[in-house]
């Protein structure tokens, strides 16, 4: 689709959003204290990427919380609750998927788009077992963030462009993508089994896991990982936290990743986050935003951020990569919509090729039901 057409319908999008009464939960219950609750969400952004010679621009599904569908069956039942949790996304074209020299399709469902098919039985005592394709325990322990803003800003970097390849500075397409250099090691979903313990020590918890790729044909990584969460309150200010450790075995081939990150909202609206994270013998980053949110319009809070990244050695002994990142996330409560806009440029520096300076935005709407 052409720059041209895509701009006026994600404009439409946020506008129509804005107008129209949100949609009354989808929820039915059983009569014996069970529910079903069906969601789901619509996330269609425009995004640019300018590589320091050339600019490529199209209509993408938001990676960074893509359009998907769901559902949620829950049945208290003696001494606990059961759950099972189906959700999808709809296979939409990926914002990390475009690329200077590949434009996927604008619909390519596959099983790997298959997010959760997971069974839980929380107890009231024991804490919480799963087994299903689903969150590893490290899932989102480097994705602590209460700024508001992680549609457009957030430690995964490489979810707004991340197949797009640096230049060389001759101009040349080089083979380093920003995906390459700017991981966050957060840990994944896969087929697995896992643990969360209940709260203890006034807001802490342990979650370990073990797991294998079960979605993509051909392979056989085992995943085994342990994080320890934290999430309270003091003074008025919300924190929540996670470090956690994940290994891959590939083959016998251990890959080994250490992550975390911590977030703040102070009763004012400010908040700061952090981030860090290291790959055994194959690099490390750090990670840190700053940000406000606050009511300045009646149609739903405003949130503002600034975010900075900074990655050691992940393409080669000596390389850095840094990247800038701005957004701003408008609500519209009675719409369920949030409309977003982001800024952010990337750099590489390696001892033996320099690159040019790349940067991106992307900017669209979500709307949840």
């Amino acid at each position: 689709m052409s720059r041209s057409y895509a701009t006026p319908l994600i404009v439409a999008a946020i506008t129509a959003g804005a107008a129209v009464p949100a949609a009354a939960q989808l929820r039915y219950e059983n009569g014996n204290g069970g529910s079903a609750l069906f969601y789901g969400q619509f996330d269609p952004a425009y995004l640019t990427f300018d590589d320091g010679v050339s600019s490529t621009g199209k209509l993408v599904d938001n990676v960074n919380s893509n359009s998907r569908v769901g559902f949620w069956l829950r049945q208290p039942m003696a001494n606990g609750e059961f759950s099972f949790n189906f959700e999808t996304a709809l296979g939409l074209r990926p914002s990390d998927g475009l690329s200077q020299t590949s434009t996927p399709k604008a619909i390519d469902w596959s099983r790997t788009k298959l997010r959760k098919i997971d069974f839980a039985w929380q107890t009231d005592t024991y804490g919480k077992f799963y087994v299903g394709q689903g969150s590893m325990a490290t899932d989102g322990v480097a994705e602590n963030d209460f700024s508001g803003t992680t549609l457009v800003t957030y430690s995964a970097i490489s979810d707004t462009a991340g197949s797009f390849r640096f230049r060389t500075a001759a101009g040349a397409l080089s083979g380093v993508a920003i995906k390459n250099v700017f991981p966050n090691l957060d840990g994944g979903r896969r087929g697995r089994i896992r643990y969360d313990s209940p709260t203890f020590g006034g807001g802490f918890s342990v979650a370990a896991a073990y797991g294998e790729e079960i979605l993509t044909v051909g392979s056989n990584d085992k995943y085994t990982d342990i994080a320890l969460r934290y999430s309270g309150e003091a003074g008025g200010v919300k924190m929540k936290g996670a470090i956690g450790f994940s290994r891959r075995d590939r083959n016998g081939v251990d890959q080994d990743d250490t992550m975390g990150s911590f977030s703040a909202l102070f009763p004012s609206g400010f908040n700061v986050t952090v981030a860090a994270g290291s790959r055994k013998n194959s690099g490390d980053y750090t990670y840190g935003k700053v940000g406000y949110i606050s009511n300045w319009f009646a149609v739903g809070s405003t949130a503002i951020s600034v975010d900075y990244y900074r990655g050691s050695d992940f393409n080669s002994v000596g390389s850095t990569s840094k990247s800038l990142g701005i957004g701003a996330v408008q609500k519209f409560d009675n719409a369920n919509v949030e409309a977003y806009l982001g800024y952010r440029d990337y750099s590489l520096s390696e001892t033996a090729v320099a690159y040019r300076d790349a940067s991106s935005i992307l900017f669209g709407a979500r709307w949840k039901f």
